[in-house]
C-alpha cells in the first residue's frame, strides 16, 4: 500500500467508494451522490490536502480536508474526511492516511484538525480516538437521513507545531 496525492484520474474510482458510503450509511447526513466532475475539482483544489491509499492500481481509500469555517480566524483549523470501503478497513490503511494528511496539514500551517462524526458511526470515534483526537462536543439531532434523528460528534486534534 502506498499514499500519495489524489490525481484527476482517481475522481470515478472516490466518487465509487463516497457514492456507496452515501447510498448506502449513515456514515454521512448526505443524500446527493457526488459526480466525478465535482471530485476532481476538489482534487483540484485541495492539491496536497486530498490524499489516496493505493495498491498497484486500487484506490483503498481516501482522506481530504477542507476549510473548517469561513473567515481569517479560522485559517489554521481544517474539517476533515476519511472514507474506506467495508473491505479496506482493519488493515491500518486509514491510520496510514490519517497519518499523511496531519503532515500535509501541518506542512500548510494547519494547527488543529476537527472531525464531524454521525452518532450513527461509533468506529470513526473510536478510531479518532484511537488518533489523539478529543471529542469536544455532541449537537443533538442536527443530522436526519431515512427518517432518523442523528447527533453530530465533534473531535478534534491539535497538530505538533515546530
Amino acid at each position: 500500500m502506498n499514499i500519495r496525492q489524489a490525481q484527476i484520474g482517481d475522481a470515478a474510482a472516490i466518487a465509487r467508494i463516497t457514492n456507496a458510503i452515501i447510498r448506502d450509511t449513515l456514515v454521512t447526513f448526505t443524500t446527493t451522490e457526488r459526480s466525478v466532475e465535482s471530485i476532481a475539482t476538489d482534487i483540484e483544489t485541495r492539491g496536497s490536502g486530498f490524499l489516496v491509499a493505493v495498491n498497484g492500481r486500487q484506490i483503498l481509500g481516501f482522506a481530504t480536508y477542507g476549510p473548517f469555517r469561513a473567515g481569517p480566524g479560522y485559517a489554521q483549523c481544517r474539517e476533515h474526511s476519511i472514507q474506506l470501503p467495508p473491505e479496506a478497513r482493519g488493515q491500518g490503511t486509514g491510520r496510514a492516511l490519517m497519518s499523511a494528511l496531519e503532515s500535509a496539514a501541518q506542512a500548510e500551517g494547519v494547527h488543529v484538525l476537527v472531525a464531524g462524526i454521525s452518532s450513527a458511526n461509533p468506529d470513526a470515534v473510536t478510531f479518532h480516538a484511537a488518533l489523539g483526537f478529543i471529542e469536544v462536543g455532541r449537537l443533538p439531532e442536527v443530522g436526519f437521513k431515512w427518517g432518523k434523528r442523528l447527533d453530530l460528534i465533534l473531535m478534534q486534534k491539535i497538530l505538533a507545531m515546530d
